[in-house]
C-alpha cells in the first residue's frame, strides 16, 4: 500500500529548494550517522532557516509564521510573562478577544505539556505556530524590551491600595512598610531592567503637577518612556533612596548616593542624585556599567591626524593634556581610554575625580569630598608627595587648581584634566584668564583635545540620499581639499558636486529613531613652537585656531562632516552638537 506522507526533505526538493544531488547526500548521511535529516540540512546550510521551518510546518500540518518586523501588541505580550517565553522558547504574537484565542510562535509546537501550561497561564485557547529558533529569541529580546509600560501597569494593578494616599508617606515607619511591598520594588526593578536593555545612560524620575514622568537618555537624547500616577511618586523615590543609602525623610535638600544593580550577567553601578522641585523630589540615576574594558581610540572615533597628535603627546614623560567640551560630551570616557592605554606596572597613576565614574584596575582613584576639605586643589597638592608619574585631575575649575596642574607638569609629571570650553583653541585663553602665567602655560601645555558625541546611523535601516545644493556648497566651504581626499579614500569619484549622504529610515532595531550607538567627533591641537609664541603674546582663540589649522588640525565640524560623508552619522547630528 503506497503512503502519501511526505518528509521535510521531500517538500524542499519539490519546491526546488533542495537539488537532487543534495537530497541524495542528506539521505545518505542520515542513514550512516543516524542523525535527523533536518539537522544535517541545517548544518550544511543547504536552505535558509525559514525554508526549513516552513517545510517542517507543512509536514506537521501546523502553520508557519515569520516574526521579523512583526509588531506585537503589549496587551498580547502580557498574557505570557517573559521568563516563561524564554524558558520554553515561544512568544505570543496575536490575540483574538472574540474567541479568546492566543496565537503563539513555538520552536516545538508538539510539546503538549507546554501548550497546556501556557493555556492555564494565559487563560486562553492556544493556537500554535512554527517559527525559527533565531526568530523567536530575537523577537523575545526586542518585543519584551519594548513592553515597559505593560510591566509597570501590571505592577501598579498588583499594588492595589498599597500606595493610595500621600498622607501615609509622612510617617517614616509607614514609608518603609510601603517600599517593601513587592509592586513598588518591582516597578523600580523593571525601570532599571528596561533601561539596561534599551542602552540608556540615565533615568529621570520627574514629578509633574498631576503625574510622574519617567524618561530615559538613549544615545544622548532624552525620550519619554512612561507616565505613572502621582500617588506612587513618593514610594518610588523612597525605594531608590533606601537602595542608595540616602535619608528618606530628608526632602528639602539635594542628596547623592550609589548602589549596584545586577540583571543576568550584567552588573551596573548607579549614581543617584535627588533634587527638590516645586512638585516633589526629582531623581536622576546615571547608569555606569561595571566593565574593565575601555573603548579603544578607534571605537571612540579618533583617527588620522587627531589620533597621531594625541598618541604622540600622551607618551611624553611630562606636560599637560586637556580634554574639553560641554557636559555630556564624553570627556570622562576619553580620559578612561587614555589612562587604560598608558597604565602599566612601571608607572604610578593617581586621579582625583568628582565622582569616580569608571574604576580602572591598578590606578589610585580618589573621590573629592569638599565637606571634609578634600578638593581638586588640596588633592593635587597631596598627590605630589605620592611619587606619581601620571596625574589626572577631574576638572580644572579655579586658578589654584590650574596653577598646581602647571607646576606638576613642570616638575616632570604627565597631567591630564578637563575644561569646559567649546573648542580646543579656547582652552588656552581660558587658562590665562585663571591667572596662569603665559610663559608657564606655553612651556607646560602639550595638547588640547576638544570633542562632542554624535549618534551613529542605524546600520539595519541605513539609506543614501542626494544632499540639497546648499549643503554641498557648505561642505565644500568647510572641508576644502579634505573633501576630495576623503572621496578618494572611499574609492568614490572625486567630483565634490556628486557625493551622497546617509540617514536611517527607522526600524525596530533602533526604535524607529534611525540611530543606534554613539561615536565622537574630535579636534586635537598640538602645542607647537608657533602656537607657544601665540600663547606668550596672549593671542585670541581664533588666531591660535587659525595657526593650528595651518599646521594640519582638523576641526570638530570638519571631522563630523567627514564622518557624515562616510555614512557613520548624519549632517543633522553634527550640526546639533557642534552648535552647543
Amino acid at each position: 500500500m503506497q503512503t502519501n506522507i511526505k518528509t521535510v526533505e521531500d517538500i524542499l526538493f519539490e519546491e526546488g529548494k533542495l537539488t537532487a544531488d543534495k537530497l541524495s547526500l542528506v539521505k545518505l548521511e542520515a542513514v550512516n550517522s543516524g542523525r535527523p535529516v533536518e539537522d544535517i540540512i541545517a548544518e550544511h546550510n543547504f536552505v535558509s532557516s525559514d525554508d526549513l521551518a516552513a517545510a517542517r510546518a507543512k509536514v506537521l500540518g501546523i502553520p508557519f509564521v515569520s516574526l521579523r518586523s512583526k509588531p506585537i501588541p503589549a496587551d498580547t505580550l502580557v498574557l505570557i510573562p517573559e521568563p516563561v517565553a524564554r524558558r520554553y522558547i515561544l512568544i505570543p504574537f496575536e490575540y483574538d478577544k472574540s474567541t479568546n484565542t492566543l496565537s503563539v510562535a513555538m520552536y516545538d509546537p508538539l510539546d503538549l505539556q507546554v501548550i497546556e501550561f501556557i493555556e492555564k497561564k494565559s487563560k486562553a485557547k492556544i493556537k500554535p505556530y512554527i517559527a525559527t529558533l533565531t526568530d523567536i529569541k530575537d523577537s523575545i529580546d526586542e518585543q519584551y524590551a519594548q513592553s515597559l509600560t505593560t510591566e509597570v501597569t501590571a505592577a501598579l494593578k498588583e499594588a492595589g491600595g498599597v500606595v493610595e494616599a500621600k498622607e501615609e508617606l509622612t510617617d517614616l515607619t509607614k514609608v518603609e512598610e510601603v517600599i517593601r511591598e513587592a509592586p513598588v520594588a518591582k516597578i523600580i526593578s523593571t525601570l532599571l531592567e528596561f533601561a539596561i536593555k534599551g542602552r540608556a545612560s540615565d533615568i529621570h524620575i520627574e514629578p509633574l503637577e498631576d503625574k510622574t514622568r519617567i524618561r530615559y537618555r538613549i544615545d544622548g537624547v532624552l525620550q519619554e518612556r512612561l507616565v505613572v500616577p502621582k500617588k506612587v511618586h513618593d514610594a518610588l523615590i523612597s525605594r531608590v533612596k533606601i537602595l542608595s543609602g540616602l535619608k528618606i525623610d530628608e526632602r528639602r535638600l539635594p542628596q547623592d548616593g550609589r548602589f549596584t544593580f545586577k540583571i543576568g550577567s550584567s552588573v551596573v553601578d548607579l549614581r543617584i542624585s535627588t533634587l527638590p522641585t516645586v512638585h516633589g523630589e526629582k531623581i536622576v540615576m546615571r547608569l555606569l556599567p561595571k566593565t574593565t574594558n575601555a573603548p579603544t581610540f578607534g571605537e571612540l572615533g579618533l583617527r588620522g591626524t587627531a589620533l597621531k597628535t594625541l598618541e604622540e603627546n600622551i607618551l611624553k614623560p611630562y606636560g599637560i593634556v586637556l580634554v574639553t567640551g560641554p557636559t555630556g560630551s564624553g570627556k570622562t570616557t576619553t580620559l578612561f581610554s587614555i589612562l587604560s592605554k598608558i597604565n602599566s606596572l612601571r608607572v604610578n597613576i593617581v586621579t582625583i575625580e568628582d565622582p569616580v565614574e569608571y574604576q580602572i584596575p591598578g590606578v589610585n582613584q580618589v573621590q573629592i569630598n569638599p565637606t571634609a576639605g578634600l578638593t581638586f586643589a588640596s588633592g593635587l597638592r597631596s598627590f605630589l608627595r605620592q611619587d606619581p608619574n601620571i596625574i589626572m585631575v577631574g576638572e580644572i575649575r579655579d586658578s589654584e587648581t590650574a596653577g598646581l596642574a602647571i607646576q606638576a607638569s613642570l616638575t616632570g609629571h604627565l597631567v591630564f584634566s578637563t575644561l569646559h570650553t567649546n573648542n580646543a583653541a579656547g582652552a588656552l585663553p581660558r587658562l590665562l584668564d585663571m591667572a596662569v602665567e603665559t610663559f608657564l602655560l606655553a612651556s607646560s601645555m602639550s595638547a588640547v583635545l576638544a570633542q562632542r558625541v554624535v549618534r551613529k546611523i542605524c546600520t539595519n535601516c541605513k539609506e543614501t540620499y542626494d544632499p540639497p545644493p546648499q549643503f554641498i556648497e557648505d561642505v565644500k566651504k568647510v572641508l576644502g581639499k579634505l573633501l576630495a581626499e576623503d572621496l578618494q579614500k572611499m574609492h568614490l569619484p572625486g567630483d565634490a558636486d556628486k557625493f551622497k549622504l546617509y540617514r536611517g529610515k527607522g526600524c525596530d532595531v533602533c526604535a524607529n529613531s534611525g540611530y543606534f550607538g554613539r561615536i565622537g567627533i574630535f579636534e586635537v591641537l598640538g602645542v607647537s613652537e608657533k602656537i607657544g609664541r601665540l600663547i606668550l603674546e596672549r593671542s585670541p582663540a581664533n588666531e591660535i585656531e587659525k595657526e593650528a589649522i595651518t599646521e594640519g588640525m582638523i576641526t570638530i565640524i570638519q571631522d563630523g562632516y567627514l564622518k557624515s560623508i562616510e555614512g557613520i552619522t548624519t549632517v543633522e547630528e553634527v550640526l546639533r552638537v557642534s552648535s552647543e
